[in-house]
């Protein structure tokens, strides 16, 4: 079977989407990255292999803080950002979407879409007030399992005021009304809408939020952000079907768009989890700049660097795919 690959290496998770000569989603991974990136992505596709019997690699593409190392691990076709990815998949999906709401583990962002075409977008990584790590964090505080913060933040009856303005406060607010006696369902609800009046005041300052509206990333999974979205907004948040690797399957779209104009994938095939990689980085000292260039090593031989703004390094022919 023919397919494309699309690899979306965040800092949380790392995320694989297979998709068949139709746009079809056949296979999808959703791995944790746990600072070993390049593990990750090697593990993922042994997995993928592994699951899915005669795959013939059309192309790859890959998006994501990580995907130049991606890239160079697995032979990547197309390299993109997270913003152009996560907006191809969703015209894949809703074609004429306008808003994309996306909170990961790290970092939440927004897309505005108008008749096919990215015209703004702002991103928030400076704060992890309402991005994934920070309610995996409150659950664990609370001993509850993630899945379950939704769906509990959702029997809340008279929910209460929590300051989301900042992870800390909110943290120490929450403590606080919990040993007023407070339920918590209500302060889960509470702090839903504190984490979306956080994401509207932030990242979506000044942005005309319009419907079709949909919601992607990781924290999409919980059922009480949506709704404190949906009530903040007065309008309907949709929750694509694979809306935790999204950026993964525009990462695929935009492979299969790249390998039209080339005569074959430059994918390194699935023996590629057996190759030795090695990154390190060094500072290059040819200028004031002093870039930190980023080298990665495939079984001892240089296979890629970048970092560089003049290209002194990352222009030097490598070892070829």
């Amino acid at each position: 079977m023919k397919v494309f690959l699309g690899i979306d290496v965040g800092s949380v998770s790392t995320n694989v989407a297979v998709l068949n000569n139709q746009d079809k989603v056949i296979d999808t991974l959703y791995i944790r990255t746990q600072g070993r990136p390049i593990e990750a992505v090697q593990n993922g596709l042994k997995q993928i292999n592994e699951r899915n019997s005669n795959l013939t690699v059309s192309g790859v593409g890959t998006t994501g803080s990580g995907r130049q190392l991606a890239a160079v691990v697995v032979g990547a076709d197309s390299i993109k950002n997270e913003i152009t990815a996560h907006a191809i998949a969703a015209m894949h999906t809703v074609p004429d979407v306008q808003t994309i709401i996306e909170i990961g583990g790290q970092d939440s962002k927004i897309i505005l879409i108008r008749h096919g075409v990215v015209i703004d977008f702002a991103m928030n990584s400076v704060c992890a007030a309402g991005t994934g790590s920070f309610l995996d964090q409150q659950a664990a505080r609370l001993s509850m399992p993630i899945e379950d913060f939704g769906s509990r933040a959702l029997e809340s009856t008279t929910p209460i005021r929590v300051a989301g303005r900042c992870a800390v406060f909110a943290e120490s607010d929450m403590i606080h009304k919990q040993q007023t006696g407070h339920q918590i369902a209500d302060i889960l609800n509470g702090l839903c809408q504190a984490l979306v009046r956080n994401y509207l005041n932030n990242v979506g300052k000044g942005k005309s939020i319009q419907a079709p509206i949909l919601f992607q990333g990781g924290v999409a999974a919980n059922q009480g952000m949506k709704q404190a979205f949906e009530n903040a907004l007065d309008l309907p948040v949709m929750i694509p079907p694979h809306y935790n690797v999204m950026g993964a399957i525009g990462a695929a779209l935009l492979a299969k768009e790249q390998v039209k104009e080339k005569p074959s994938t430059v994918f390194r095939g699935f023996d590629l989890i057996h190759n030795n990689y090695r990154p390190h980085s060094f500072e290059c000292k040819g200028c004031p700049n002093l870039c930190e260039i980023i080298e990665i090593q495939l079984n001892n031989e240089i296979a890629a660097r970048w970092g560089d703004r003049c290209g002194k390094w990352s222009n030097k022919e490598t070892i070829h795919h």
